[in-house]
């Protein structure tokens, strides 16, 4: 490993990177930059700690994946819905909003009521699953959590996860309704996205501590549904032998647990080359 030649790099081609950190073996071995200092948009990182939520309520008997998701949201919005909605999400799981595996959703929700846009939204066959991506699939899982635990979501990842791992310092959005929106809007430090990674390579603990089962780590770091970039498991993508947690403008940790390794950086990077990428693989994972 070479982290040198990577900030080098990083100098060179004034890459908007705000701060690098490297694991081995679960160690930080190597910073660069604000690591620890400044909170930075990790935009849709944010699904991979909805994630983790869900599993928690998984280990605690609370939500059934394969169950139908209009079975978790609120009954007075089911209600609403006309008999052709209701039979269109009849089939779409928990699971499936998981995936990414439902096709017809846009990206994102719109107007007062994303609950109700979502649950308008004409789904092009509920019964394909094909790889989608959109904010409305977390959207709704958090919703879902909400009704299930009864209270604020966000209160409760605030307890249940970010308690547990030292973190005390953070941002997040709500929908027009209030409820904790899951699927960006959320500000984290570097290092503090690192302790999500953490959470995840050692499959469920943090400092001897356990959060979430190793069962549904493994599940959702997974391939559980196949695309062009490789695979996706519950909200995390799939990364070589290992996998990674990503968000839009290159917000990044992979994850190798084979290989000991993890690398987490926040940027503003707008366009869609990889020359970041690849002077990572390069200088970090080459063998």
């Amino acid at each position: 490993m070479e982290f040198e030649r990577f900030v080098e790099d990083i100098k060179n081609n004034n890459w908007n990177v705000f701060g690098v950190e490297v694991y081995e073996n679960g160690e930080l071995t190597h910073s660069f930059g604000d690591t620890n200092e400044n909170l930075h948009p990790i935009y849709s990182a944010t699904k991979t700690i909805v994630s983790i939520a869900v599993g928690i309520l998984y280990d605690e008997g609370k939500i059934d994946l394969k169950r139908c998701i209009l079975d978790y949201l609120p009954k007075e919005k089911v209600e609403k819905m006309s008999d052709e909605q209701k039979d269109a999400f009849s089939i779409i799981t928990v699971e499936r909003l998981l995936t990414m595996s439902v096709e017809g959703l846009p990206f994102v929700a719109e107007g007062d009521s994303f609950i109700d846009f979502a649950l308008s939204c004409k789904l092009t066959d509920p019964k394909k699953r094909g790889f989608n991506y959109s904010n409305i699939n977390t959207y709704l899982v958090c919703v879902a959590l909400s009704e299930i635990i009864g209270g604020d979501l966000a209160e409760f990842i605030e307890y249940r996860i970010f308690k547990p791992l030292g973190i005390d310092r953070y941002e997040y959005g709500r929908c027009p309704e209030g409820y904790f929106y899951g699927s960006s809007r959320m500000k984290l430090s570097v290092n503090e996205l690192s302790r999500i990674g953490l959470l995840l390579y050692n499959n469920g603990v943090y400092n001897g501590q356990r959060i979430v089962s190793e069962e549904y780590v493994k599940m959702a770091t997974s391939v559980q549904q196949m695309n062009r970039e490789g695979g996706y498991g519950y909200f995390i993508w799939k990364y070589k032998d290992g996998f990674s947690i990503n968000g839009k403008l290159k917000q990044k940790c992979y994850v190798l647990p084979n290989r000991g390794i993890m690398i987490t950086y926040l940027c503003h990077i707008e366009d869609d080359s990889c020359p970041l990428k690849e002077s990572m693989e390069k200088w970090l994972l080459s063998e």
